[in-house]
């Protein structure tokens, strides 16, 4: 048994690496080459404009293509590049516009890894003849076969399994994860070892595809007219002042309303259809009951069958919380958490968790969808 786990001499065993150009999935290549295994990369093409290809710590574009070629030469291993540029725009950009436009809060990265990374990815690491897709996210894969699990990563800084919570039973069979179990230190150390021309390469910190984060402009540019003007009210409709458009706002944003009051408001909901913004008080974010749809389950059987304590994220950024999940007919459930939390935006994704295991989730719906 190889250290991916399978039956077979390493050098018998073909892996597909997505390289990015940065450096955890560069160390990943290197990691795998070390080891011997038939390693071949592969880096996306997945836009192509503007200031976003020339920032430092972007993806999949421009330089990071450069930088991705430049490591599989300095590693001695075949490499690819494929255009899967109008995929993208399909499936991730166009979506990340229109969740914009109906009030919600997308995330493009889950998108990305749901579609274009792992699916058409998948199939065309199949296609060359691959035992595996090898990754450099920070999560780990425990487990065998179908049987497999995924797992948060050992560095809790690091962890990227609420990006993954999309990736189905069948590909996780498919991917492997090395860099789960390291933290980023150690990453970084193999990157000098290896001498790999990115190892000091920054870390990407925004979507990828939005220059300078005006993820307004995007949304402008693929539906002109999006900005309209509306009003913003309060709770109980009273117009407290104008915006320039609901796509400047999110669920829980304090900045930049411009307007005067004695306490702090916040954005509490948005109303695409009538172009309200309607904000309130931080204590009126307060939220204990949610409905998520588009579940994937990775738990046992086809999902809980009555009530299931969890611990659940429902921000990227916060910590999992003590919560009750409820139903699963035709792929929704209710989210019932121990104590409220602030900020629960439509359009984000929401984690479910049994310690680091990943059971799963789905995304947060509107009020009134």
């Amino acid at each position: 048994m190889n250290s991916l786990g399978f039956d077979k001499a390493v050098e018998e065993t073909r892996v597909v690496v997505a390289m990015s150009g940065g450096v955890d999935s560069s160390v990943t290549a290197a990691l795998m080459a070390e080891q011997g295994y038939d390693v071949v990369g592969v880096t996306l093409q997945l836009y192509d404009h503007g200031k976003a290809t020339q920032r430092k710590g972007a993806c999949c574009a421009g330089q990071d293509i450069h930088d991705a070629r430049r490591v599989a030469d300095t590693l001695a291993i075949p490499h690819y590049v494929l255009d899967y540029e109008s995929r993208f725009k399909e499936q991730v950009i166009e979506d990340f516009a229109a969740s914009y436009l109906a009030g919600e809060t997308p995330i493009p990265c889950v998108r990305c890894n749901q579609t274009v990374k792992f699916r058409d990815l998948m199939g065309t690491a199949r296609d060359l003849g691959a035992d595996a897709l090898v990754t450099g996210h920070y999560v780990r894969r425990v487990g065998r076969s179908e049987s497999a699990e995924l797992h948060r990563a050992r560095d809790a800084a690091k962890d990227q399994s609420y990006f993954l919570f999309a990736t189905t039973a069948e590909q996780l069979d498919f991917l492997r994860f090395p860099l789960g179990d390291m933290e980023k230190s150690e990453t970084r150390a193999h990157a000098e070892r290896f001498r790999l021309p990115v190892a000091d390469k920054p870390e990407s910190q925004d979507i990828c595809f939005v220059p300078d984060g005006n993820y307004a402009a995007i949304v402008e540019k693929l539906h002109p007219g999006a900005a309209d003007a509306g009003d913003i009210v309060d709770a109980e409709g009273a117009v407290l002042g104008r915006h320039e458009g609901i796509i400047h706002y999110t669920v829980g944003q304090r900045r930049g309303l411009g307007i005067a009051a004695a306490d702090p408001l916040y954005v509490l909901k948005l109303e695409p259809e009538s172009r309200r913004v309607i904000v309130g008080p931080k204590a009126a974010l307060e939220n204990l009951r949610f409905r998520v749809d588009d579940i994937n389950w990775l738990g046992t059987g086809d999902g809980p069958a009555e009530s299931l304590a969890v611990t659940v994220k429902v921000r990227s950024t916060a910590d999992p919380v003590a919560a009750k999940i409820t139903g699963f007919a035709d792929d929704t459930a209710l989210v019932e958490l121990d104590t409220p939390e602030t900020g629960i935006a439509p359009g984000q994704a929401c984690v479910f968790y049994d310690g680091d295991r990943v059971l799963g989730g789905g995304w947060i719906k509107r009020e009134d969808a």
